[in-house]
């Protein structure tokens, strides 16, 4: 059997990533490098479209960007001086080759590219009205719902057309699309999924994170702002506002986890945030230890500053091998309880007879923390401690993460003491949200208006899920990529 790595299955994952570019001869080289620096944001799958002012080229793929585009051949073919590009992981079911994006349609007033990174809370009902009305779907993605409302919108431009398609959609957003004469770029009204732009030279770019910019040494210029239409074209860069001004509700875990750490995102040094989020972890849950360990890649800059704070040494405790690919064989239970070890091993030097913090940015099911623990006490461990850099995750997210069903999350099932006894650990302490908030700059939460999209571990959801409700009961994490969608 062929499965996702065991400490990947216990993390929250972010779906996409996505890039555009407008006015470079190299357009597509550039979406390519750029699509490699936000490969953290989808692992999956990987595609291109660009445009040579005649035809356009696209290539699409499951797997990584190195993978599709590493090849001169391939990159030959993707001509022109615009691109859009889109990394993608995806939710439930297959990852289908048809679901790979950007997606493309031939439409009335030509050819269209389209890279979403989010997720719509009413997709499900709008496709059902779309069929209903003749439309043929190609993939079972929630951004196709996106393209066919463009298509039978009756405004006559692009942009009027997307306005459109745009106000009969909920949920969190960011999107690229490349049409024959403009590349295009859309963040929600909330603000909940990222987006920013750059320039290099004369050619203007959108991206997911600042860090793809800095891969082809482009220029951050500023976020996008919610709500907020970038039009680039041969004239320049136009925006649009259609949308009424709300208060903005950026995704808080992207601080936490999601992001790259050499990213700046709403004007905050990701790396920066960490660190101030370890700093806060320690002031809240002090105990007496010999060693702050993360758990690595994620734990380091919460970890780093934890130590620093509460004045023990920070160690590399545990090592992780970073020749690990996506997936491996498990073909038995015994090997996938080893198999833990291909990616992680316990540094004894640092761990035997000692008192170990071990500093994470999350639980989500329990499962890796429960080994991780294991690990750290047979390398000899005197007492083992976790931190973790967020609050409790207690409700599923249905805006662009992938999140187990509430029921098979650790947090929504045990309180605090349950969690620790489970996970094996003599004490277990999460950031507090207050504290959470004053990392990432806040006073503390607003519970009238909270300043971020935080209903992962409140349930405060900023949209309404409008396709996960059901007749009041808890909503049910459902999606678009399973075979069986309606």
């Amino acid at each position: 059997m062929l499965t996702t790595n065991p400490f990947d299955d216990d993390h929250l994952h972010e779906e996409c990533g996505v890039f555009g570019i407008f006015g470079h001869p190299e357009a597509a080289a550039h979406a390519a490098l750029g699509l490699h620096a936000l490969q953290h944001r989808g692992q999956e799958a990987a595609g291109i479209v660009s445009f040579d002012g005649s035809i356009f080229h696209n290539h699409r793929g499951l797997g990584h960007v190195e993978e599709n585009f590493g090849s001169e051949a391939v990159m030959r073919k993707l001509k022109g001086a615009m691109a859009v590009g889109h990394v993608r992981y995806s939710t439930t079911g297959e990852t289908l080759l048809r679901n790979v994006q950007p997606l493309f349609a031939e439409m009335e007033f030509g050819g269209f590219a389209l890279g979403h990174n989010g997720n719509l809370t009413n997709a499900m009902a709008l496709r059902r009205q779309l069929v209903r009305r003749g439309c043929l779907f190609q993939s079972t993605t929630d951004t196709e719902v996106i393209i066919h409302l463009v298509a039978i919108s009756l405004y006559s431009t692009v942009e009027d057309r997307l306005i459109d398609a745009l106000r009969q959609i909920e949920g969190a957003y960011s999107l690229v699309a490349a049409t024959r004469d403009s590349v295009i770029g859309v963040r929600d009204p909330l603000g909940i999924r990222p987006l920013v732009l750059g320039k290099l030279a004369k050619s203007w770019i959108l991206a997911s994170e600042s860090s793809a910019l800095d891969i082809i040494g482009a220029e951050f210029v500023r976020d996008v702002e919610p709500g907020e239409i970038i039009v680039l074209s041969a004239e320049g860069i136009r925006s649009i506002k259609p949308f009424a001004k709300r208060e903005r509700r950026f995704c808080i875990f992207e601080y936490i986890y999601f992001a790259r750490p050499d990213s700046v995102m709403e004007g905050t040094s990701v790396y920066q945030a960490r660190k101030r989020i370890g700093a806060e972890l320690a002031r809240e849950s002090r105990v007496d230890a010999d060693v702050v360990v993360p758990v690595p890649d994620s734990g380091v800059p919460a970890a780093i500053g934890f130590a620093a704070e509460a004045g023990i040494p920070f160690e590399l405790g545990i090592i992780r091998s970073h020749y690990v690919g996506r997936t491996f064989i498990q073909p038995t239970d015994n090997i996938r309880n080893t198999g833990v070890k291909m990616k992680h091993n316990a540094n004894r030097a640092m761990l035997a007879g000692k008192r170990v913090i071990l500093v994470d940015d999350s639980i989500v099911r329990g499962t890796t923390s429960r080994k991780i623990v294991e690990m750290v006490r047979q390398a000899g461990a005197a007492e083992v401690h976790m931190r973790i850099s967020s609050p409790p995750t207690t409700h599923s997210c249905y805006f662009g993460i992938d999140t187990p069903e509430r029921d098979k999350l650790l947090a929504a099932r045990y309180d605090i003491e349950g969690m620790a006894k489970l996970i094996g650990v003599d004490s277990l302490a999460f950031i507090s949200l207050d504290g959470l908030y004053r990392a990432v700059g806040e006073a503390g939460r607003n519970a009238d208006k909270p300043q971020f999209c935080d209903a992962c571990f409140t349930g405060d959801y900023p949209v309404v899920p409008t396709d996960y409700l059901h007749g009041g009961e808890d909503p049910k994490q459902l999606s678009l990529l399973t075979e069986d969608a309606p």
